[in-house]
């Protein structure tokens, strides 16, 4: 395996001494004045609960300490996937997204039967919260890819708006300040009628805006060991206007596929190439892009096999070519990880935030390395 040079990983935020312990699905930038910002799914039971809360935690000392993570966007449901993306002058968007009442009811009737006591008890608690939220009325109008928009710089939010498309680590931000949000077409339905309806569409806001508008879709992956799912893509615009796109792609029947697929437009985003596929069939992710300012490209993403841990691929060719397998952390418990993000710090170096599951409790980490030479 090739590895990086990279400091010992450290906790960037937990919630150690409270059983809604569980943060995952981070999202790391830099906002315009400079501070580090890092959003995520935070102050939760489980991996799939009803209690998610999309939080946020500013770093003014380049990553060495944060902030306690504050609540952005928290509905009656379960906010996952939580970004966040300066563009414009001085705008920042933050993203999240929810799964129905049905969805939780579905995931949480595997839990009623687990022997543990513990895990009945909280079973028991989460149908107990569903029940109120039921009750209320109409829990479904907070169902959907959810984001707000910031005017002063990432500290303050307005509403909660409803997106399309989802994506873990939201919009990228374009060249001239507008946001494209490449993500997964958000309407419940996770199969093709007739092939027309592609999965991955792209979404343009302007720099001033503040709703999207339909740009461009990308072909979903398909083959004959059964459908395979395109979804969590992220993207980048480089210097000379070109956009990349790496794809998560899971699934198959007879054979599994975990892996990452690459997508690339040279017309501003009206026309996306068929995604073609990056790392082998359990290679990992989903990923995060990043342009160093050496002009390399950062593709980094969560690996579910054993070894347990986050990998990283480089392209200094502006992605025609990928060098991947590179380690960065191989140190997992399981596979409940994933979802890195990288952010350049000033001296070049990097730092990679992912989420961690580690003796039962989940955590956000982060690592500082550095490019191989």
């Amino acid at each position: 395996m090739k590895t990086v040079n990279t400091s010992p990983k450290t906790v960037l935020c937990a919630n150690p001494d409270s059983p809604f312990y569980y943060f995952g699905w981070p999202s790391i930038t830099r906002l315009l004045d400079g501070v580090l910002a890092m959003a995520a799914s935070g102050y939760r039971l489980e991996h799939v609960c009803p209690f998610g809360k999309a939080v946020i935690a500013y770093s003014r000392d380049e990553g060495q300490s944060w902030t306690r993570p504050a609540a952005v966007i928290d509905t009656p449901l379960d906010d996952r996937d939580s970004s966040i993306v300066p563009f414009g002058n001085r705008r920042v968007i933050f993203t999240s997204f929810n799964n129905t009442t049905a969805f939780q009811r579905k995931v949480n009737a595997r839990r009623h039967a687990d022997a543990s006591p513990i895990v009945w008890a909280k079973a028991r608690l989460i149908d107990a919260y569903i029940d109120y939220v039921d009750a209320l009325g109409n829990p479904d109008r907070y169902v959907g890819s959810t984001y707000c928009l910031s005017e002063d710089g990432g500290y303050t939010f307005g509403k909660v708006r409803y997106s399309p498309v989802t994506a873990p680590h939201g919009p990228c931000r374009l060249n001239d300040g507008s946001l494209l949000y490449i993500g997964r077409r958000f309407d419940g339905n996770d199969e093709f009628d007739d092939g027309s309806k592609p999965f991955i569409e792209c979404w343009y806001m302007d720099a001033d805006g503040d709703d999207f508008t339909y740009r461009a879709s990308i072909e979903n992956i398909c083959g004959e060991e059964g459908i395979l799912m395109s979804c969590e893509p992220h993207g980048i615009q480089l210097p000379d206007g070109k956009i990349i796109v790496h794809i998560r792609v899971q699934g198959g029947r007879e054979r599994r596929f975990f892996t990452v697929y690459q997508s690339v437009s040279t017309d501003g985003a009206k026309t996306f190439s068929r995604p073609a596929q990056l790392l082998s069939d359990l290679g990992g992710s989903p990923a995060h892009l990043l342009r160093h300012s050496s002009g390399t490209l950062i593709s980094v993403y969560g690996y579910r096999e054993a070894p347990y841990g986050i990998r990283l691929m480089l392209s200094r060719d502006g992605g025609e070519t990928w060098d991947t397998d590179y380690v960065l952390d191989a140190g997992g418990q399981s596979g409940d990880l994933g979802y890195p993000a990288t952010v350049e710090l000033k001296d070049g170096s990097l730092l990679t935030i992912y989420y961690e599951n580690t003796d039962g409790q989940s955590r956000i980490m982060q690592n500082v390395w550095r490019l191989p030479e």
